[in-house]
């Protein structure tokens, strides 16, 4: 069979009218699409994402224990970090870090210091303490920590006197601190705390 040609073809012959009437018809489809959207749909403007990237930045990374060099003598034996949490405790938008720890021991029970850390200015800095929560001159060991509504609770152990051995802790208590007034509050222990500003 001879193929179909002639005049009444148009399709066969492509003219600049064609090629017009064709890039509308595209064009009008695809500003149509765009405004035919989901009705849960959000545009994400470039403002949009700088504002999420500052509030990233603002909450950081949480301060790690383990590049600070904590006020404990130790001698001989290492520092041991036993326990830490972060969260932000003074509600400034930035995380700190609880760290308990200790001096490293096989036998007995060392007391524990328990220090807030907040991240330092630069991004290689090491944290800093901004806080004394708990020294080892108070020889209380540090059984559990927890953050929960801002506010730092541990479950303590010590001797009611120092015939008690050191291996066996006959007094358990608990204690909290709190961030009030630009300070943290402590209840249950009457001991003075040194604090600074986070």
């Amino acid at each position: 069979m001879q193929p179909l040609a002639g005049q009444d073809l148009l399709h066969t012959q492509p003219r600049l009218m064609h090629w017009l009437t064709t890039a509308t018809a595209v064009s009008a489809v695809v500003a149509a699409a765009s405004f035919l959207q989901p009705p849960d749909a959000t545009a994400t403007t470039p403002r949009d994402i700088r504002a999420g990237h500052r509030s990233a930045a603002a909450h950081g990374a949480a301060p790690d224990p383990a590049k600070v060099a904590f006020p404990v003598a130790c001698g001989p034996h290492r520092l041991d970090v036993t326990q830490q949490a972060s969260g932000d405790l003074d509600g400034d938008g930035t995380t700190e870090t609880v760290a308990v720890v200790r001096c490293h021991s096989e036998t007995g029970t060392p007391p524990s210091s328990v220090y807030v850390l907040a991240q330092s200015a630069g991004p290689r800095a090491a944290p800093r303490i901004v806080a004394t929560l708990l020294a080892p001159a108070q020889q209380l060991s540090v059984r559990k920590l927890a953050l929960r509504d801002r506010a730092v609770s541990v479950d303590v152990e010590g001797y009611s006197s120092l015939d008690v051995p050191r291996c066996c802790p006959d007094v358990r208590k608990s204690v909290k601190w709190q961030w009030q007034g630009g300070k943290f509050v402590q209840s249950e222990l009457p001991a003075a705390l040194h604090t600074e500003r986070v």
